[in-house]
């Protein structure tokens, strides 16, 4: 999940909402296949659009696969056979998904929070970023590298990848943070269309290469009481 939000907006309509903020937080202990996942995120989506459902932060694993945003390049994709591909609505390029990696959908009405989507994305970059903290991990953005990044041995590698979409307001994909996935896995893609050179030897990290051994429930905590303290 990475690059500029994908838009699909229409002037909102005025409705009543229910206790401000009220976030659901979902976490699945099995699987989810993205096609799946995708149609419960639009399910949901449009009750909240309705106001028949508050907004939802859920997090999961998928089984491995890439998907391909709406600015992907089929260069891109360097083993196609590797896994299943996905066509996705969000913005960005390729991005890589599997186990050990939390994946957190989120849900929110920006007509209830400000319609500012440049502020959205920044306040998911600051919850990655504070969530690493709690572990001592120092995690950054980067001018024109979409995603957060950490210093490791004299190179810069992507621990953490976001990608958009937002629908009169409310917006849906999220983040990916790799906690102890396969990172063979992503050798398969050029993620994110950002390729490594010799002067700039980019890559991808995790938790677990960092020298972290944490499970998932341990992480959904910190990333639930990090969001608290971003999006209130």
């Amino acid at each position: 999940m990475t690059g500029s939000p994908a838009l699909d907006q229409k002037p909102a309509e005025s409705r009543p909402m229910g206790a401000k903020h009220l976030v659901d937080w979902r976490i699945s202990d099995e699987f989810v296949s993205y096609p799946e996942a995708v149609a419960e995120m639009e399910t949901r989506v449009q009750a909240i659009i309705a106001g028949e459902a508050p907004e939802q932060v859920w997090l999961l694993e998928h089984p491995p696969l890439y998907t391909a945003g709406t600015s992907a390049r089929d260069g891109d994709l360097l083993a196609p056979g590797r896994f299943p591909v996905y066509a996705t609505g969000r913005g960005g390029q390729y991005t890589y998904h599997g186990p050990g990696q939390r994946i957190a959908y989120v849900m929110l009405d920006l007509n209830q929070r400000g319609q500012d989507l440049r502020r959205y994305v920044h306040d998911l970059e600051e919850w990655v970023i504070r969530s690493l903290d709690r572990l001592n991990i120092r995690g950054e953005r980067r001018q024109g590298r979409v995603g957060i990044w950490v210093a490791d041995h004299g190179r810069e590698d992507k621990i953490a990848a976001l990608g958009v979409r937002v629908r009169r307001w409310v917006t849906f994909h999220g983040i990916a943070l790799n906690v102890d996935p396969d990172l063979s896995h992503f050798d398969g893609i050029v993620p994110c269309g950002i390729k490594a050179t010799q002067a700039e030897p980019f890559g991808v990290t995790s938790l677990a290469k960092l020298g972290h051994l944490i499970s998932l429930p341990e992480v959904d905590v910190i990333l639930k009481e990090t969001f608290h303290e971003v999006f209130g």
